[in-house]
């Protein structure tokens, strides 16, 4: 068994990023824009704004209060939108209930969505034609490939079927060969089907939902995962019971999650290249 450590693998990638940035002689802009007090969401958007000081990307950061009204919001965007500095927007989850998320992200100009989120960019995907693609799902792919691990005429189940990593997963892995299914809450026989999986990806937000006995012998699972239990954080695989059947596991933490951020930063870069000259 192997464990996949996803904050080398991080950071060989950010190492290429700056370097390609030092290159090029440019500095891409990154845009980040909070709404409200979540502490988590705080420090999602710290760990942003430093990894873009770590690879030379600018950082332009907004913190909104928690009273920001839509209209607002969506003037901020329109700036945003409209600033040659401004590679990349993000605009940092989960929004106060009186905000029209989808509404929100929509608004954000398809060639500066480094989220990859906008009905274009999963458009793109979809027709496997990807551009700026979404960046937890982006960072498993990138770790399988920094692993050697075989995906072309191998079983893939993903577990859950969100917008943000279930959806697009599906066609990163299917547009590398792989045979994939996804499961969801309706899905009858989960255990059996995850049995068959040669990669397991779950990715449902339920803590230690994935046991050994669901896990095929020498299987590769990706824990997309961040539960908290205890105090302690933890991944929907039950990681103490599942590792010893697995070829390659990730951990939670240090698995996909440092991953993430990176492949954003990647993406700040790519639309760059991409509509930013």
């Amino acid at each position: 068994m192997t464990i996949i450590d996803g904050k080398i693998v991080s950071e060989k990638i950010r190492q290429d990023i700056k370097k390609e940035i030092e290159k090029l002689g440019i500095q891409p802009g990154l845009a980040v824009v909070i709404v409200g007090e979540d502490p988590a969401s705080k420090v999602y958007v710290a760990n942003k704004i430093k990894g873009c000081q770590q690879v030379g990307i600018k950082s332009f950061s907004y913190a909104l209060s928690e009273s920001t009204s839509e209209e607002e919001l969506l003037e901020l965007i329109d700036s945003l939108n409209n600033n040659r500095e401004v590679h990349g927007i993000l605009v940092q989850l989960p929004l106060p209930n009186h905000l029209d998320q989808a509404k929100i992200l929509e608004r954000i100009e398809v060639k500066k969505d480094v989220d990859g989120f906008s009905a274009y960019q999963m458009g793109k995907l979809a027709l496997g034609q990807p551009e700026l693609t979404a960046c937890t799902p982006s960072g498993v792919m990138q770790l399988l490939k920094e692993y050697g691990i075989e995906i072309s005429g191998k079983n893939a189940v993903i577990i859950g079927r969100s917008n943000i990593v279930g959806k697009p997963m599906f066609f990163m892995l299917m547009q590398e060969n792989s045979t994939v299914t996804v499961c969801h809450s309706r899905t009858k026989n989960i255990k059996e089907i995850c049995q068959n999986a040669d990669i397991l990806v779950a990715a449902l937000g339920r803590a230690n939902f994935v046991t050994a006995d669901m896990v095929k012998q020498g299987a590769v699972v990706i824990d997309v995962g961040i539960n908290r239990v205890d105090g302690k954080l933890c991944g929907d695989v039950d990681f103490q019971a599942v590792k010893d059947k697995c070829s390659f596991i990730t951990p939670v933490p240090g698995g996909v999650g440092p991953m993430t951020i990176t492949m954003l930063l990647y993406n700040t870069l790519k639309a760059y290249k991409l509509y930013g000259k």
